[in-house]
């Protein structure tokens, strides 16, 4: 079974890198940009066939490992 775990910021925590990812499309000629957000994306591969059980384990390893849950966010997705 696969998993994508997709991180992000919560909205109102600071993020220079999207910041510096917008003024460079900028430079580079892309026009109309109205904020950059930059996030981390985990694929992960798991031997386990039950999705429930799968989702669990992968919630609490974005909880210990994963995401900063003071600041990110987190998204499970079971492909």
């Amino acid at each position: 079974m696969k998993a994508r775990v997709t991180v992000t910021l919560k909205n109102g925590v600071l993020d220079p890198q999207g910041k510096a990812i917008e003024g460079a499309l900028g430079a580079l000629g892309f026009g109309g940009i109205g904020g950059v957000r930059q996030g981390k994306v985990f694929d992960i591969e798991l031997s386990d066939r039950d999705t429930a059980k799968a989702r669990e384990e992968i919630a609490a390893m974005c909880e210990k490992l994963l995401a900063n849950t003071v600041i990110e966010n987190y998204a499970i997705e079971i492909l």
